[in-house]
């Protein structure tokens, strides 16, 4: 059985740890913010265990970051090239991001992948999400609170809860995101959903 970390949840655990320690927070305080346990969290920042999706709403909740701000910091730390450059040469206003070059993370809980779009510095968040059939990915209304959001779908079926209400999406529907109340991105179709994820960053704490 192989040892090796895939890069992406070594890029997110170094992450988390960056953030937590720039908070100047322990382990036992980021696990009283977050509603995570320290044992989980101090796997996580060790590499030794893959977040969820779910988990990784609450650890972005408690640093009043996006879960695609957290992926874009993650991305941006491995990809940035030491002269301020793109890496393939291009001029950084190109912002071209081939296919072949795109990070998916898979929550290892659901099957649930997703691929952040735009990067770091770009204004508003988009990241295109692929949920499994069955797949169900909840988050705190913390993760929200800071946000303003759309969801759209682009293929298949999904059943989004928000608070005590549940929307049924097609593709090509969308649903704009009003007040923080926790919400659930539910496939309870037989085939896979594709949808987008587009967001307007808060303030950065």
């Amino acid at each position: 059985m192989s040892n090796m970390i895939d890069p992406l949840v070594a890029q997110i655990a170094a992450r988390i740890r960056v953030e937590r320690e720039r908070r100047r927070w322990t382990l036992a305080q980021l696990a009283e913010e977050s509603g995570v346990s320290r044992a989980m969290i101090h796997r996580i920042e060790r590499g030794e265990s893959s977040p969820t999706a779910a988990i990784l709403g609450k650890l972005s909740a408690a640093f009043q970051l996006s879960v695609s701000s957290l992926f874009a910091l993650a991305e941006g730390a491995a990809e940035a090239p030491a002269d301020g450059g793109s890496p393939d040469g291009e001029s950084e206003s190109a912002g071209v991001r081939r296919l072949g070059e795109a990070v998916e993370w898979t929550d290892p809980a659901t099957g649930y992948r997703r691929r952040q779009i735009t990067g770091l510095e770009f204004p508003t968040e988009v990241a295109e999400i692929r949920l499994p059939a069955g797949a169900r990915v909840p988050y705190p209304a913390a993760a929200f609170a800071f946000l303003r959001q759309v969801v759209w779908v682009l293929d298949g079926h999904l059943t989004f809860h928000e608070g005590d209400a549940v929307h049924e999406l097609d593709a090509g529907d969308t649903i704009e995101l009003g007040e923080p109340s926790p919400r659930v991105f539910a496939n309870t179709s037989t085939d896979e959903c594709r949808y987008a994820v587009i967001l307007t960053r808060g303030t950065r704490p």
